[in-house]
């Protein structure tokens, strides 16, 4: 009963907004319901990808409050919100089990997008409701701040790359990243010069910036084995911080062989989705820092178990940069996560400035990102700036089948 008391009377008190809302019927509910889930298209944003969209999805709860989530396409979002109309959004994990398992297919990369849009503006919803920001409702806080490190590094004006990473340490990041030379373009890809050429480039870089994990690379799974593992060895007496995607990624069980031909850190993780992808990697310790990120892993209650799951085994993480509210969605998880080595990727080594979000949603400083304090995920939209795509405002009709265990929880079908 205090319990009860004490939800009810956080969620008044702190929205003041609120418009006509519900008396708490249950101890298991909010008393809220989702109304309408919108999904906009972020202007300039070109890239037809399923698994890079940059939508922007607000859910709108009949309290009045409304929350925020990035990512997704719009068939996939629109057939995920018709499953969540009705629904407490305070049910997180319980609107993520029916997402995820209630249409008897486990989801692909690209449903897993959507989901983790969805789910990332139930997280917003809840804080602004009761007036915390998400890395309270996480656990709290338990660092200060995320160091950052640039892939790219826009505001020099250096012609060489080695002069760019300097810059790019001036500025205050911890690490530049570059990529392999070749590759880009229609010119074809000489397996045997571009790997003797790419151990060259990282031997100036290297020496440019001093070592000491100053800078690191992205293969980009460009490279079959021998040339990967070629430059992994001429990589080993230099120092950086990690080498990303030395091998294409799909088979885990290649990086068992891998893992043990070099002592090079390794990087692997952008390419995949929820924890069943990258856990393997994580638990027999294959590689050394997960670049799994938001919203691919299916949202931030997925990522803060993945990063449990790298606390266990000693594996750090470096989450791939995606879009702008993602990248403010990561602080939060980040910022509230086990005290392991985190760091945050900028692509051209400063946050994006979408014109539809407050100039504020990132408290970012000479190379380090800050948690934000303000409720929810302290961002705010503004929807005049984005471009409409459509509205769901009903639930699905379709009998989706749902099995439920007697205590209610969500089971395979």
């Amino acid at each position: 009963m205090e319990r009860r008391r004490f939800l009810k009377s956080a969620v008044l008190g702190s929205a003041t907004m609120m418009l006509g809302f519900h008396a708490l019927d249950s101890l298991a509910s909010s008393g809220i319901k989702i109304k309408k889930i919108r999904y906009y298209s972020a202007p300039g944003y070109n890239k037809p990808l399923f698994n890079q969209a940059r939508g922007i999805v607000e859910i709108e709860t009949d309290s009045g409050i409304i929350g925020i989530g990035e990512g997704g396409s719009k068939d996939m979002i629109e057939q995920c919100a018709q499953m969540m109309i009705g629904e407490d959004p305070f049910r997180i994990e319980h609107i993520w089990q029916n997402l995820y398992r209630g249409m008897f297919y486990p989801p692909g990369r690209e449903k897993l997008h959507a989901v983790g849009a969805l789910e990332m503006a139930l997280w917003d919803i809840k804080g602004k409701a009761l007036n915390v920001p998400v890395y309270e409702l996480l656990g709290g806080a338990t660092r200060d701040y995320l160091e950052c490190y640039a892939t790219g590094f826009r505001a020099s004006k250096a012609k060489t790359e080695e002069e760019r990473a300097t810059d790019c340490l001036k500025a205050g990041l911890r690490s530049y990243r570059i990529g392999p030379t070749g590759g880009n373009g229609d010119q074809p890809f000489d397996f045997f010069q571009n790997a003797a050429k790419t151990i060259d480039f990282c031997k100036r870089i290297d020496q440019a910036v001093g070592g000491q994990g100053n800078w690191a690379i992205d293969l980009h799974t460009r490279f079959d084995t021998p040339e990967a593992i070629k430059i992994c060895d001429a990589l080993e007496e230099l120092s950086p911080y990690f080498v990303e995607d030395a091998i294409r990624s799909e088979n885990a069980g290649a990086y068992r062989n891998f893992r043990q031909l070099t002592k090079v850190p390794l990087a692997v993780g952008e390419q995949f989705g929820d924890r069943w992808e990258i856990n393997e990697m994580i638990e027999q310790q294959l590689i050394n820092y997960s670049r799994v990120t938001l919203p691919n892993t299916g949202g931030i209650g997925e990522f803060k178990k993945i990063a449990s799951l790298c606390e266990t085994h000693y594996v750090g993480m470096i989450p791939h940069f995606t879009g702008p509210l993602s990248t403010a969605a990561l602080v939060h998880v980040l910022g509230s996560s086990s005290p392991a080595r985190a760091m945050m990727e900028l692509a051209g080594g400063a946050p994006e400035k979408p014109a539809y979000f407050n100039e504020d949603y990132l408290n970012y400083s000479t190379g380090k990102l800050y948690l934000n304090p303000a409720p929810g995920l302290g961002v705010k939209f503004n929807p005049k700036k984005a471009d409409f795509v459509m509205e769901v405002t009903e639930k699905t009709k379709f009998p989706h089948p749902v099995l439920k265990s007697p205590d209610g929880a969500i089971h395979n079908w």
